[in-house]
């Protein structure tokens, strides 16, 4: 890396990106305001419709492009040594981005792009400047995919406080109170246990169907099914644990579904371990859920990676031709979901070990009665 002063990126994370774009013959990256921006430059600004990227070239040598309205904040976080290109609103902004190009040995080039650049915005760029642009979303996944041991124990904190919480939400959980209260009470949880607040889901009732329901404001009633979603955020990194618990009572029906989940996950922990095909993992879990009847209920993929955020790489699903790897750290929540019924999911982190695997959930997987 030849990067020549200025503050430095999270280096660790900075020479991963420049070896795999140097092993995927790639000039360089564009990444505009995300999440991706925040992990690897430590700082993120509003993305609105004008154009700015942080462009990190294969040598470890950067720059920045933007409006004039975010330059002086981007030069003070990169240092005065960094390049900061700035455009004015009356100007051609793909003007300024031509002249960078240039400057920096970019034209004629290939260049990845992050998940949250605009497609209207790539489109103009290409109208006007001879560069050749890819998809950039694996490359950043791919930089972050292996945890090391201090993200790991982050980790191990973010998944025994979301644990802890479960025995306190059971404690609280009652017909008569809304779902946004149980959420609510996640987040006081987590705060009271020197956790971030992450994120809240909770499916009561029929609303257990829906794998991503997106609302809150449904009374909890006697014989309800609640599907709990929920996961805090430790040092930045983030827990994600799944349960499903009965108010007042389970049929048996619901407890013949609730026992094939728990078969289900239980497989997909103990297939995902070193050196495992992903499609393989899916399978070992899949197979128990469609063996019983109830494939067609199972339509989600079985996990996702997790870290700095809640989904990023590895994908758990047969559709992803890869073999696990030590430090890979993914969910395995396989779930049955019959719309407007119920529904049921049962959640757990697994970090994958030298041997075998570590499972950062301890919380109870046996039926909850409340």
């Amino acid at each position: 890396m030849t990067n020549k002063g200025g503050r430095i990126l999270r280096k660790k994370y900075l020479n991963k990106l420049t070896d795999i774009l140097q092993k995927k013959n790639i000039d360089a990256i564009l990444i505009a305001p995300s999440e991706e921006m925040e992990f690897i430059m430590g700082h993120n600004t509003h993305l609105c419709e004008r154009f700015q990227a942080l462009i990190i070239k294969n040598d470890g040598n950067y720059f920045y492009i933007c409006n004039l309205l975010t330059a002086d904040e981007i030069q003070s976080v990169l240092g005065p040594e960094e390049k900061v290109y700035g455009w004015f609103d009356g100007d051609i902004f793909t003007n300024t981005v031509k002249k960078a190009f240039e400057e920096q040995g970019l034209t004629g080039k290939t260049i990845a792009v992050n998940s949250t650049e605009r497609a209207f915005i790539i489109l103009q760029l290409m109208e006007e400047i001879d560069v050749k642009f890819v998809n950039g979303k694996p490359v950043l996944e791919d930089m972050r995919m292996i945890k090391d041991e201090e993200e790991l124990n982050n980790l191990r904190i973010a998944a025994r406080i979301t644990d802890e919480s479960y025995e306190e939400l059971l404690n609280f959980i009652r017909p008569g109170i809304k779902e946004a209260d149980i959420a609510r009470k996640m987040n006081e949880i987590f705060k009271e246990k020197g956790a971030d607040e992450g994120f809240t889901m909770v499916c009561s009732g029929p609303n257990s169907s829906y794998p991503h329901y997106n609302s809150d404001q449904r009374v909890i009633k006697e014989k309800d099914i609640i599907v709990l979603d929920w996961g805090c955020k430790y040092n930045n990194m983030c827990a994600d644990m799944s349960r499903t618990v009965f108010v007042g009572g389970i049929t048996e029906e619901e407890r013949k579904v609730y026992e094939i989940v728990k078969a289900s996950q239980e497989a997909g922990e103990k297939a995902a371990v070193r050196g495992a095909y992903i499609p393989d993992v899916d399978k070992a879990a899949r197979d128990i859920i469609e063996k019983s009847g109830y494939g067609k209920y199972f339509f989600t993929r079985l996990g996702h990676g997790i870290g700095y955020s809640v989904h990023e790489a590895p994908d758990i699903k047969a559709s992803n031709p890869i073999y696990l790897e030590k430090g890979m750290v993914f969910s395995i929540e396989p779930g049955i979901y019959m719309a407007g019924k119920f529904g049921i999911r049962i959640e757990n982190i697994v970090a994958v070990a030298e041997t075998g695997n570590e499972i950062l959930n301890k919380a109870s997987k046996e039926i909850m009665i409340i």
